[in-house]
């Protein structure tokens, strides 16, 4: 009896340690959660505070990963758009994503605030509803960062919200918890989400008039609007893009022209890059060198 409570005390005290350790130096136990919005889709939910695997992620009373937004506007304030990309994930430190790079090389000609509007596989659409729901903020610049991927992006839902395990609505109660249900458990399918990435129709006329509308609401503002598309990294190089995203790239190239849109195209300036593959954290997110090209590309675009 005395060697079996030995036996179970140090199993405790080795799965407290293991708990402490997994929270401290990876912060499991404590994700981003998410909430629904019938319009938007999803979005963070406000107020948040983590560090996941190093890297600080706050997360304001807007669901941006930005500060808090200030009272009185800054002499100049602008506003992105976007998913992952913009938001940086949890790969990202708050300093290192675009938002912050960007807000702080314009800081240094005159106070700027820069709010990041961003989640997870955001779409037009999303962003669109958002811009709807919350306003532009009174900035004199609006950015919005799109991949090749969000030229095919499905409408907004709240399906994947406390079902997938990437959007969860709720903490558990223990780290390890969350990295059973993270990387053990085998994910639930959610079939009605499977329907509805089926999406049939024009899906790229359909984002692109979400953009239409974007750029409508900027004008309303007398803000100026800037677009943006990053590649995928399987895009650099030969042989370059699928032939229907050539297809989509053109009608994107077209449209931004009949519509007046100051448009950044990454994949030239990408495949100019004497090493392109390091400026990608994986298949289509950027690292570090990668935020700060797509910043100083916009820096040079001007304000």
């Amino acid at each position: 009896m005395k060697l079996f409570l030995l036996i179970l005390g140090g199993v405790v005290v080795a799965l407290v340690l293991l708990e402490i350790g997994l929270r401290s130096l990876f912060g499991f136990g404590n994700p981003l959660t998410y909430i629904a919005d019938d319009q938007i889709g999803y979005l963070l939910a406000p107020n948040q505070r983590t560090r996941r695997f190093g890297n600080l992620i706050e997360i304001n009373e807007y669901s941006m990963r930005s500060g808090a937004v200030a009272q009185t506007p800054p002499t100049r304030r602008v506003l992105m758009l976007g998913d992952s990309i913009v938001n940086g994930g949890w790969w990202t430190d708050q300093a290192n994503t675009i938002s912050s790079l960007l807000m702080a090389s314009l800081s240094q000609q005159q106070p700027t605030e820069v709010l990041n509007a961003s989640a997870n596989s955001w779409g037009p659409r999303n962003e669109l509803a958002y811009l709807k729901k919350y306003g532009t903020f009174q900035a004199q610049t609006l950015v919005l960062l799109i991949n090749t991927d969000d030229l095919f992006a499905t409408a907004p839902t709240s399906l994947p919200v406390g079902r997938d395990r990437n959007y969860p609505n709720q903490k558990p109660v223990l780290g390890l918890i969350e990295v059973w249900q993270r990387y053990v458990q085998k994910p639930q399918p959610i079939p009605e989400l499977a329907a509805l990435q089926k999406e049939a129709g024009d899906r790229v006329g359909v984002n692109l008039e979400a953009i239409a509308q974007i750029q409508a609401l900027t004008q309303q503002n007398q803000s100026k609007f800037l677009l943006i598309m990053t590649p995928l990294l399987r895009e650099l190089g030969k042989p370059g893009p699928r032939d229907y995203e050539i297809i989509a790239r053109q009608r994107l190239q077209d449209f931004t022209q009949a519509q007046q849109i100051a448009y950044i195209d990454f994949l030239p300036i990408f495949n100019a890059n004497t090493n392109p593959q390091g400026l990608y954290q994986d298949h289509i997110h950027l690292n570090l060198q990668g935020n700060q090209l797509v910043t100083q590309t916009i820096l040079d675009w001007g304000f």
